[in-house]
C-alpha cells in the first residue's frame, strides 16, 4: 500500500530544465508535484485544485511571477497558499517586491538542493500550523457563540423557574404560617382544607423540579436512539399518573383503541403526553372532555427532518409522519397566545403565560430533538388541540 504524499506542491517555471529538476527533487522526497510552464496554466491549476505550496518563477513571458502572485492573492480559494519565488535576480529591490506581492520566501538560481528542501519543509510546517490555528480559532468562535447563547438561555430559564416556584412557595408559606398561629382557633374542616392546599402547592413545586430534571436529561443526551413506540402502553401509563387529577376534575377521556407505530424515545414521549393532558384537564371545560388521537401525514403534507422514514414502494403512498394530538373543550386561545406558547427559554420570562410556559418549552425541546414538530390549533370559545409529530416506524 503506497504512502500518501507529504504535501501537494505546484511548481511554475518556463525553463523546462529547471522545472524537471525541481519536480524530480521534490518527488523523491515524497511530495506530490504538479508542473506548470507558464503563469496562465499555474492559475488554472491552482484554482482547480489548490496546492499546499507554490514555487513560482518570476521571469516568465506574458504573465510574470509577480502578476501571477497578485491574482492568487486576490482569489479567496488561493489567497492563503504560501508562495516561494524563484529567480536569478538577486537584487534587494527584487526581493522586496516579491515580499510586497505576498510571497513568503525567495530562492535565487542556480538552485541548491538542501536550501530548496529546507525552505519548502519550513513553509509547509508553518502552513500546517497556520491551518491548525485557523481551525482552532473557528472552533473557539463557535464555542463562544454557543456559550453566549447557552448563558442567555440559562439566565432566562432561571428567571422563569424562579417565577414558577415563587407563587406556590409563597402560598405554602402563607398557609403554614396561618396554621401555626391559629391552629387551635381554626375548625377541623378548615385545617384539613389548608393542609390540602399545602399538599397541592407542594405537588406543583415537585412538578417543576421534575421538569428541571427532565430538561437536564434532554440537554445532556446528545444523540437519541429512536425505537418503535408502544403508544398504547405509553398512554396507559400517562392516564395512571394523572388518575387523581382525572378523578378530581371528573374528566371524560377518550382514546383510540389502536395506535399506529411511531419512532421515538418512550420516557420523553410519556412526558409530552403528561404535559398536554394535564393542561387539558386544567383548562378544559367543566367537566373537561378530552380526546386523544392521531392522524397520518402523507408525502408533501409535512417535511420531517428524520432519517428513519417509511420507504414506500411504487404503488404505495409515502407516509412521512404521525400527528398525535390532545383536544380539549376549554375556552381556547387567541392567535397571539398561540404564538407564545412554545416560546424558547430566552423569551419565556418576557412572555410567561400562566401555567403553560415552562412545560411546553420543554415539550418543544424534546420533540424537536426526536426529529419532530409541535404546535397548537385553537379558537376562542372552541377549545384547543395540542399536537406533536413523530416519524413513522416501519
Amino acid at each position: 500500500m503506497s504512502e500518501l504524499p507529504k504535501a501537494n506542491i505546484l511548481v511554475v517555471d518556463d525553463t523546462r530544465a529547471n522545472l524537471r529538476f525541481l519536480v524530480e527533487m521534490l518527488t523523491q522526497q515524497g511530495y506530490a508535484v504538479r508542473p506548470a510552464l507558464d503563469g496562465a496554466t499555474a492559475l488554472t491549476s491552482a484554482q482547480a485544485r489548490p496546492p499546499d505550496l507554490i514555487l513560482l518563477d518570476i521571469m516568465m513571458p506574458h504573465l510574470d511571477g509577480y502578476a501571477v502572485c497578485a491574482q492568487l492573492k486576490a482569489e479567496p480559494v488561493t489567497c492563503d497558499i504560501p508562495v516561494i519565488f524563484l529567480s536569478a535576480l538577486n537584487e534587494v529591490v527584487d526581493k522586496v517586491k516579491a515580499f510586497q506581492m505576498g510571497g513568503v520566501d525567495y530562492i535565487t538560481k542556480p538552485f541548491q538542493v538542501e536550501e530548496v528542501l529546507a525552505r519548502v519543509e519550513t513553509h509547509l510546517a508553518l502552513r500546517a500550523l497556520q491551518r491548525d490555528l485557523q481551525e482552532k480559532h473557528v472552533a473557539l468562535e463557535r464555542y463562544a457563540r454557543e456559550l453566549e447563547a447557552s448563558n442567555a438561555e440559562l439566565d432566562a430559564f432561571a428567571h422563569t423557574v424562579a417565577h414558577d416556584l415563587k407563587t406556590p412557595l409563597a402560598a405554602q408559606i402563607g398557609f403554614s404560617v396561618l396554621l401555626t398561629r391559629r391552629f387551635e382557633q381554626l375548625p377541623p374542616d378548615e385545617v384539613r382544607a389548608r393542609l390540602a392546599l399545602i399538599t397541592q402547592t407542594g405537588h406543583k413545586m415537585t412538578n417543576i423540579i421534575n421538569e428541571l430534571l427532565l430538561l437536564a436529561g434532554v440537554r445532556k443526551m446528545e444523540q437519541v436512539t429512536l425505537a418503535p413506540l408502544d403508544m398504547r402502553a405509553v398512554v396507559a401509563e400517562v392516564l395512571h399518573r394523572l388518575a387523581s387529577q382525572i378523578a378530581e376534575t371528573q374528566a371524560e377521556i377518550r382514546t383510540p383503541e389502536v395506535w399506529p407505530a411511531a419512532l421515538g424515545y418512550a420516557p420523553w414521549i410519556e412526558e409530552v403526553w403528561v404535559n398536554y393532558l394535564s393542561n387539558a384537564l386544567k383548562y378544559g371545560g367543566a367537566p373537561p372532555r378530552v380526546e386523544l388521537g392521531y392522524s397520518i401525514l402523507e408525502a408533501g403534507s409535512w417535511l420531517l427532518e428524520a432519517k428513519n422514514l417509511l420507504q414506500a414502494t411504487s404503488n404505495q403512498q409515502l407516509v412521512t409522519g404521525i400527528k398525535f394530538w390532545v383536544r380539549d373543550n376549554g375556552q381556547g386561545l387567541t392567535a397571539e397566545q398561540q404564538t407564545q406558547l412554545f416560546a424558547p427559554f430566552t423569551r419565556l420570562h418576557e412572555l410567561h403565560i400562566e401555567g403553560y410556559g415552562l412545560g411546553l418549552s420543554i415539550v418543544r425541546r424534546i420533540v424537536e430533538k426526536l426529529g419532530g414538530e409541535v404546535g397548537v390549533e385553537s379558537q376562542v370559545g372552541a377549545g384547543s388541540t395540542f399536537w406533536f409529530v413523530l416519524p413513522v416506524a416501519e
